[in-house]
């Protein structure tokens, strides 16, 4: 299952050179995990469990420039590696141009930060593999 996250480059993600600085597309990524937990209903899971999700791990690849105003969206998917859950994310401009890819590994944890398995919520959403 995918999942989409639209989105609009504003001012003041911009570096000195005009266009999105490089970290600001982690937050674009984020974000759209977070639309992600909230449709899932995973943020209630985490306010009941105290459990939490946590990046451990991102590779991402920039392929193209985005500059303000630009409108975009995160196109995400997931699957189960072992006790992770790995995130593909992709954002693409509204000419469906690759603007750049991403995985991203996290890991639930508890409020003491031991690592857990993936909780049985999220089983119906994982692609096969």
């Amino acid at each position: 299952m995918d999942f989409k996250f639209n989105f609009e480059v504003r001012g003041y993600e911009l570096d000195s050179f005009g266009h999105v600085n490089n970290s600001v597309y982690l937050n674009y990524l984020e974000q759209a995990r977070w639309e992600i937990i909230k449709k899932l209903g995973l943020y209630e899971y985490f306010k009941e469990t105290e459990n939490f999700l946590v990046v451990v791990e991102q590779n991402i690849k920039y392929i193209k420039e985005m500059c303000l105003f630009e409108k975009a969206f995160v196109i995400t998917s997931f699957k189960r590696r072992g006790f992770f859950l790995v995130f593909n994310h992709e954002i693409r401009n509204d000419e469906d141009e690759k603007i750049c890819k991403a995985v991203v590994k996290c890991l639930f944890v508890d409020k003491k930060r031991n690592p857990l398995d993936i909780p049985e919520i999220l089983n119906n959403y994982f692609k096969n593999d």
